[in-house]
């Protein structure tokens, strides 16, 4: 028989952070930095836990330097082949003497058989961590973390160019899945990492408020120097392509098409060209130390204890618009 859940599931654009009491002067007082002991590899970790999606038009090794001097990491994507990894290794030996994660991605986590694999995974590698996903659930996030996973993806459907809700009606709102995912991972010492559905620096302080150790961020660093894609010019603008991993462009660029038995579940956008990534990623840790200064977290690592959020019908005037 199916059934309904009738508790309200909801979304980065259904609440707001409530602001409290601060005893912090400005926004530089705020430190961003984490530091992680994951539960299976038993590997550390320090740095502003903000990723670079796995997406050929995201995660390039452009974006791993850039990122890099800002102490974020990038997924890096799996299209690059033997021959690129040479030659990046080449002119960037310490950045490849030190890959020590893994992250075993596929559409739906739910599958026995991926569960498996990451049984694998960790077998074969004991010491590197190893993160895996998508789930948006409590109870996958604990079968994957028992299986070796050190981090769980968290997140079906919430991308900027990702159809799979429209195609399949499978999902679940990423506020939401990011509470119950984290609080499944902590009790059994493992982490999370949201996985889609920011849209600005508010989301992204949203995700780690709710609980998320890591953002994994696609769109949001889509379109710039570093980012991947071809670059289009139309009546004097440049525009950069973006794609989901699962859309038409990215199956007939690195599988050579649609395989009959499935269908797309991504869509392709021009993104306006908007230079070095580093304005970018200003901006976004910038909003994320503001979001500290209301709410009285000293630290990121205190930004979770410190948020409330209040459901809301609306977040934004829009007189002039929805762009700023």
């Amino acid at each position: 028989m199916p059934r309904i859940e009738n508790d309200i599931k909801l979304d980065f654009k259904d609440v707001l952070l409530r602001p409290k009491r601060s005893t912090l002067k400005s926004r530089s007082e705020v430190d961003l930095m984490r530091s992680y002991t994951f539960r299976n590899s038993k590997g550390s970790y320090r740095g502003i836990p903000i990723v670079a999606a796995n997406m050929d038009t995201v995660g390039t090794f452009e974006m791993a330097l850039a990122l890099s001097k800002f102490t974020l990491f990038t997924a890096i994507h799996k299209h690059y082949s033997v021959d690129d990894w040479k030659e990046f290794a080449t002119k960037n030996q310490e950045c490849v003497q030190s890959l020590q994660y893994i992250c075993v991605d596929v559409a739906n986590g739910y599958s026995e058989h991926f569960v498996h694999f990451v049984k694998d995974v960790r077998q074969k590698y004991p010491t590197h961590t190893i993160m895996a996903g998508n789930v948006v659930t409590g109870e996958m996030v604990e079968e994957l973390i028992l299986a070796g996973a050190d981090i769980i993806k968290v997140g079906i459907g919430p991308g900027s160019v990702c159809t799979t809700r429209k195609k399949t009606g499978v999902g679940y709102p990423q506020l939401s899945a990011v509470i119950e995912c984290a609080d499944a991972a902590h009790g059994l010492g493992g982490h999370i990492i949201s996985d889609g559905g920011c849209t600005c620096p508010g989301d992204v302080s949203k995700a780690f408020g709710a609980g998320a150790d890591f953002v994994m961020l696609g769109g949001m660093l889509a379109g710039h120097s570093e980012s991947g894609g071809e670059v289009i010019e139309k009546n004097g603008k440049k525009y950069k392509l973006f794609y989901g991993m699962s859309s038409d462009t990215a199956m007939k660029r690195h599988a050579g098409g649609v395989a009959e038995y499935r269908a797309s579940e991504g869509k392709t956008v021009e993104v306006v060209y908007k230079g070095p990534v580093d304005v970018t990623i200003r901006d976004v840790l910038g909003g994320v130390r503001s979001t500290c200064t209301y709410v009285g977290a000293g630290k990121l690592k205190e930004l979770s204890r410190r948020t409330t959020f209040i459901r809301v019908t609306q977040q934004l005037n829009t007189v002039f618009g929805n762009d700023n």
